[in-house]
């Protein structure tokens, strides 16, 4: 895998080695962080992210950083839900589950709430998706396939 290594510092707090420092290219860096979601047994359409700049993984932490151009908003048809990208996405990737997911919300009525958690569920078919205060709803896993 071709993704830059970073650090993490004491509270969490991540910090790329090179922040800012190196533009590789949306197709570049979108597909090696497909990738990775994909060898973790996640979607890889799952961060439909647009104009990526960047992206960097620590696999002794787990940590997931992309950076992108700006915000962005991508609607996955399949299941009818808008969801919002900030420039900077932070994430812990475990096998089959995303946690502590930061700079992802999904438009739920009138409202956008923050997505914390994703989890494969057992039948490996559906997705759990959790937002802050316990609320979940679960989609089927093919919405959610790169290109989608």
């Amino acid at each position: 895998m071709a993704l830059k290594e970073c650090e993490v510092e004491l509270g969490g707090e991540l910090k790329p080695k090179s922040f800012m420092a190196k533009d590789y290219g949306h197709d570049f860096s979108f597909d090696n962080a497909a990738d990775l979601l994909e060898s973790m047994g996640l979607p890889g359409g799952l961060l439909a992210m647009e104009d990526v700049l960047d992206c960097s993984f620590n696999k002794e932490s787990g940590i997931l950083w992309i950076r992108q151009k700006e915000k962005t908003q991508h609607y996955f048809r399949h299941i009818g839900r808008m969801v919002s990208f900030d420039t900077e996405i932070h994430v812990r990737v475990a096998h089959r589950h995303l946690h502590g997911l930061s700079g992802v919300k999904a438009k739920e009525l009138f409202l956008w709430a923050p997505v914390s958690d994703v989890s494969v569920l057992d039948d490996g078919e559906r997705l759990k998706f959790r937002s802050y205060g316990g609320i979940t709803k679960t989609f089927p896993a093919k919405a959610f396939a790169r290109g989608e």
